[in-house]
């Protein structure tokens, strides 16, 4: 799980490929050392198939955990007015993102952070991610714990999850701990959870 460190012990090896997001077709670099080096990986496929882009053109977003910055991009690309954040613990991916966003024609809309680097103040319209399960339970939990709070009052987050590593867990937890959570939808093993505040 190199792609979680901040600073990837991986040789540097740069990948190019292309993805249709919300009908929309991208150029994504890549490299080895960040989540899903090679492709746009299946659960954020799932993640834009069952969603549609922000109402809100002129919001503020979080991509919670960036890797190489799809969702952001996206993001900046469909809220021409809107302003994204990226944040990732894996510096190697924050490079990429805004490699990404520059080559999309939005890098002066997304900025790029490690999560340390967000003022304590900031808080957001929309967090769209396809959170690090496989940092555990507990990590997991402590991260949301840490973000979902900064939603503002009428905002949402949008999670996929694979079903196999906890997806419906997940869904318990949130409930249990106090946020309104709505099932999307499911395909290819995954689920697409809408997050709100009761």
């Amino acid at each position: 799980m190199s792609h979680y460190f901040h600073t990837p012990e991986s040789t540097d090896k740069t990948y190019e490929f292309s993805s249709v997001i919300w009908g929309r077709e991208y150029t994504f670099t890549s490299s080895s050392g960040v989540f899903s080096s090679t492709r746009l990986d299946l659960g954020t496929s799932v993640l834009f198939r069952l969603t549609d882009p922000p109402a809100d053109k002129e919001g503020r977003f979080l991509d919670l955990g960036c890797g190489f910055g799809p969702i952001a991009v996206a993001l900046a690309t469909e809220c021409p007015l809107g302003q994204v954040e990226a944040i990732d613990v894996n510096e190697r991916a924050l490079e990429l993102t805004a490699i990404n966003a520059k080559a999309a024609g939005v890098d002066d809309r997304v900025r790029v952070l490690l999560p340390d680097n967000v003022p304590g103040d900031v808080t957001y319209d929309e967090i769209w991610s396809n959170p690090p399960i496989r940092i555990g339970k507990k990590a997991l939990h402590e991260m949301l714990n840490q973000w979902l709070p900064r939603l503002r009052p009428t905002g949402t987050a949008t999670l996929v999850v694979a079903r196999n590593l906890g997806a419906d867990s997940l869904h318990d937890w949130l409930t249990g701990t106090g946020w309104m959570v709505i099932r999307l939808g499911s395909a290819k093993g995954y689920r697409v959870l809408r997050v709100s505040r009761t």
